[in-house]
């Protein structure tokens, strides 16, 4: 059994987690899982390999407070998956502000990591 090692922790998101594409300011799909150096997105829109994209999703801490998180990224690749328009898409945050960065690391920390 070949087992998978990366850099990152990565977390689950329990929830329906939209992403903007702040180009367009269209919904391009929702969170799959994040860590504090890139993310799964489920994507419901076409998306471009080795693209770069500014986007932004909104996490929720401890309290309930919404934490909105705008980053810079690269689409490393992506795959069909099996509900037809939808894809899944690896991507490689490039630029991401401290305050956000430290909220999105203290998320990702906070909850169970990724199998």
């Amino acid at each position: 059994m070949m087992r998978e090692f990366r850099r990152a922790r990565r977390r689950a998101v329990p929830k329906p987690v939209p992403v903007y594409d702040l180009m367009t300011e269209q919904v391009i799909g929702r969170l799959g899982n994040l860590s504090e150096s890139g993310m799964l997105l489920v994507a419901t829109e076409p998306v471009v390999d080795d693209a770069l994209y500014q986007l932004r999703f909104h996490l929720q801490d401890a309290r309930g407070q919404d934490l909105p998180i705008d980053v810079g990224a690269h689409l490393v690749w992506s795959a069909p998956a099996n509900t037809p328009g939808q894809a899944f898409a690896g991507l490689r945050f490039l630029t991401i502000d401290r305050e956000p960065l430290e909220r999105l690391r203290n998320w990702v920390n906070a909850g169970p990591e990724v199998d």
